[in-house]
């Protein structure tokens, strides 16, 4: 069976799917390796290096003739209705907002595998592409802040004087998060954290963060499926903020990593809060893509805050992709979770889904004509369900919005 490597096609997108090494491993499992000429030159890895690892360099996928195809993006609905019944894709799919591009698969009859359905179970940790995404991102993060901020991170005693450490906040210390805490306190910051689930306070302890701790405790700040918070709810979200205003209007660099899978990111900190920084204060939003940790983040955007006393701005930045930034190392994480993933599907020279495995089974989003992951298989009935709504027929949401209450 043969495996194709697309040449990522959106803007800004650097990454690819296979890196040479990870050619390697799928020629070993006893696969075709096919690959769009140039995929890999934006991470740093020319065609010569592919062919030497055992790849076929084309110059463009026949997408309608690859068994497997491996992507970073989801796939848009054309390219889905290309593939061939019985074709797999691997990579993440977004399934949430990409909803005509699942059906295109569903009815194209396509065997989509997203990897961010991968279960977070001991067994598929090599296999997690969130995990290996969020780790460079959270780097990233830090690197963003330091460049804009017009002061030293670390603690500096000279005979000139004495300079101060920055003081830095991380919101949310998931895997990106406790990547931002260890990096900001290795450039010498003094970094605090907070999130929902008291539990993580000895997680940011562990890379050198000091956990701060609101009065949230109950059954809704614990963690949720998966390892993730859950969202608060807009009483208790209301509470957050207000008990975060003085640790953020202390930081000199806030950085926000708060998301729910599948939902619009949590708002955790308002205009206002913003604006109470102190001059010359930085706001990385990394959740500025799905909605937004800050209000008025813009992705890919710095946008200048005033603050409240007129003295100065604060520059937010709605981080976007930032993985891409790092291309190189970002590749190298994200090709070895496709190939392992692969790998777990791979017996002489086929790739066969073993739904008796439960990695396969959780991560399997279409096969066969059906939308195999019920949350996005809900969705799209409902979609269908709006969609087939008869003209001028008002429902409950409609009702709403034409009152005022939407």
């Amino acid at each position: 069976m043969d495996v194709g490597i697309a040449r990522e096609r959106i803007e800004g997108e650097r990454r690819v799917a296979a890196t040479p090494e990870s050619v390697r491993q799928l020629v070993g499992l006893g696969l075709g390796v096919r690959i769009e000429a140039g995929a890999g030159a934006a991470a740093g890895h020319a065609d010569g290096e592919y062919e030497a690892a055992g790849a076929h360099i084309v110059p463009e996928l026949d997408y309608g003739a690859i068994d497997v195809l491996t992507h970073v993006r989801p796939l848009d609905p054309m390219t889905a209705a290309r593939l061939k019944p019985g074709a797999i894709t691997v990579g993440l799919a977004s399934p949430s907002t990409e909803l005509p591009t699942v059906r295109a698969l569903a009815e194209a009859r396509v065997g989509a595998f997203a990897l961010e359905l991968v279960p977070r179970i001991s067994r598929a940790q090599s296999m997690d592409a969130l995990t290996s995404q969020a780790l460079v991102t959270g780097y990233r993060c830090v690197l963003e802040a330091a460049i804009r901020l017009p002061r030293f991170f670390p603690l500096y005693m000279t005979a000139a004087g004495t300079v101060p450490p920055a003081r830095v906040l991380v919101l949310g210390a998931g895997v990106a998060g406790l990547q931002a805490i260890g990096t900001a306190k290795r450039l010498g910051a003094r970094v605090s954290a907070n999130d929902i689930r008291p539990a993580s306070a000895d997680e940011v302890a562990s890379m050198g963060g000091t956990f701060i701790r609101l009065d949230l405790e109950s059954a809704e700040a614990t963690a949720g499926p998966g390892g993730y918070a859950r969202e608060l709810t807009a009483d208790r979200g209301a509470l957050q903020r207000q008990l975060l205003a003085p640790h953020v209007a202390e930081a000199d660099v806030l950085i926000t990593t708060a998301a729910v899978p599948g939902r619009r990111a949590p708002l955790l900190v308002t205009k206002g809060m913003v604006a109470a920084m102190r001059p010359g204060s930085v706001v990385v939003d990394m959740a500025a893509e799905s909605g937004g940790n800050v209000e008025g983040s813009v992705p890919g955007e710095d946008v200048d805050v005033p603050t409240a006393d007129g003295a100065g701005r604060v520059t937010l930045v709605g981080l976007k992709d930032a993985a891409s930034a790092m291309a190189s190392d970002a590749s190298r994480l994200y090709a070895k979770n496709v190939a392992n993933f692969i790998a777990l599907m791979a017996a002489d020279g086929e790739v066969v889904p073993d739904f008796a495995d439960e990695v396969v089974a959780g991560a399997c989003l279409t096969y066969d004509g059906d939308v195999r992951h019920e949350p996005t298989a809900e969705a799209l009935a409902a979609l269908a369900s709006a969609t087939a709504r008869p003209e001028g027929h008002v429902g409950v949401l409609d009702e709403e919005i034409e009152g005022g209450a939407g």
